[in-house]
């Protein structure tokens, strides 16, 4: 009688055999972002929260974050990372052109960006939504009550169709005034320009904390008019590349499921027997040779930026300037939205 298992066990075997036989190719980009000695990362002109400089030049956020996380696993060192500030207009075009490694600039994933710019977006990093903040002196209380109403916005971005699709399925007419700049199209909102100014919600939040004259006076509406799935993005046709920009970001998804900190990494290498940790940890199985890294490429992006919850908290939540809640943001076994593939 004939084997009927003996068929997928020889190509259970092949696989395996292939796996293991398979070298990490080192991409063209990785090659370039070693001999160069840093990682050039697209962010934005300023959005707190995300990415901002100080006074002096120091550059702070959730996509700076991801960026340094990436230069401490390819680089050793999260220092070790040019930052381009972007507007909407140049962010496409410089990830097009070679200008930068990965945009890493609060950017909605979309079929239309990914399917026609050659782009691959990443791992979501932030659920976002966009809404609408108005001065409390008009009484507003609903997007809907915007009727006739002049709303600013940027030019080049998810927010000004979103807003033309929203009032024209509500049946309300707005008058939409578009600027190159975000800081000019808040700086327009906050002198009276507008009666309303709209972008994503976290946005909001650190316009209205950072940039308004008298926070108390201002309100954001209740409405979330879109779905803002936020990823980092790179260039197609550089397969490992893509793979360190992804797996980066899951590892410290992953490393706050497993209760990772900046602060007990050490530790746990030294003593944790638990293996999702010790992978992690670069203390049990050596994933970094599939990404053409080194053993502690992800235990190296922990303890420079710690786990995502971490990282959210820092920058957007309760120890931040936008004081948000976790709410979609949560890991998906706390009722949120994020959720990493297994590092395994």
């Amino acid at each position: 009688m004939k084997n009927r298992f003996r068929p997928a066990l020889a190509m259970a075997a092949a696989v395996a055999a292939l796996a293991a036989a398979a070298p990490a190719f080192a991409g063209k980009t990785l090659d370039a972002v070693k001999q160069r000695g840093t990682v050039k990362c697209g962010v934005t002109n300023g959005v707190a929260g995300f990415s901002a400089p100080d006074t002096q030049g120091n550059w702070s956020g959730l996509d700076v974050d991801t960026c340094r996380a990436i230069a401490a696993a390819v680089l050793g060192d999260p220092k070790k990372v040019d930052f381009v500030p972007l507007n909407s207009q140049q962010r496409f075009s410089a990830l097009q052109a070679g200008e930068i490694d990965i945009l890493a600039r609060n950017t909605t994933w979309t079929l239309t960006r990914d399917a026609s710019l050659g782009f691959n977006f990443t791992t979501i990093t932030y659920y976002d939504g966009q809404g609408f903040l108005v001065p409390k002196k008009l009484k507003v209380t609903s997007a809907k009550q915007l009727k006739n109403a002049t709303i600013c916005t940027q030019s080049g971005t998810t927010n000004e169709k979103n807003v033309s699709d929203y009032f024209r399925a509500q049946n309300i007419p707005v008058k939409t005034v578009v600027f190159e700049s975000f800081e000019a199209s808040f700086k327009a909102f906050f002198s009276g320009r507008c009666q309303a100014f709209t972008t994503d919600a976290s946005a909001l939040a650190g316009l209205r904390n950072k940039e308004a004259p008298n926070p108390d006076d201002y309100v954001i509406l209740p409405e979330l008019i879109s779905k803002e799935p936020l990823a980092p993005l790179v260039r197609r046709g550089d397969d490992e590349w893509f793979a360190i920009a992804k797996w980066v970001p899951n590892a410290l998804i992953e490393a706050e499921e497993f209760g990772i900190t900046q602060a007990n990494a050490d530790e746990l290498k030294a003593g944790s027997k638990d293996p999702a940790q010790q992978r992690l940890l670069g203390a049990g199985e050596d994933l970094g040779k599939l990404l053409g890294l080194d053993k502690d490429w992800s235990f190296r992006a922990i303890k420079a930026v710690g786990n995502y919850g971490e990282m959210f908290e820092r920058n957007v939540g309760p120890k931040s300037v936008l004081k948000l809640p976790r709410g979609s943001n949560n890991l998906w076994n706390k009722g949120g939205l994020i959720y990493a593939p297994p590092v395994r």
